[in-house]
């Protein structure tokens, strides 16, 4: 079973958001906890955990602006 990672909203208003960088390379295994995007919004840089333990597949680009929901990545 995957997990489906989105867009988090971490401000109440929160419409969109930049994923900054990737932390883990495409294709990398990932655990429960581990650093695995950076987001930016309109008030500081924060970091996102892996919900899951598995491989971390990109489906987003570093760099580019996203709506809050969007899915960004999934954990196989």
């Amino acid at each position: 079973m995957s997990t489906i990672l989105t867009m988090p909203k971490l401000e109440m208003s929160m419409t969109e958001g930049t994923l900054v960088e990737w932390s883990v390379p495409d294709g990398s295994p990932v655990s429960e906890g581990d650093v695995i995007y950076l987001v930016e919004t309109g008030k500081a840089t924060r970091e996102i955990e892996a919900p899951a333990s598995g491989t971390l597949v990109h489906k987003a680009e570093a760099g580019e602006e996203y709506e809050v929901g969007t899915v960004v990545g999934e954990i196989m």
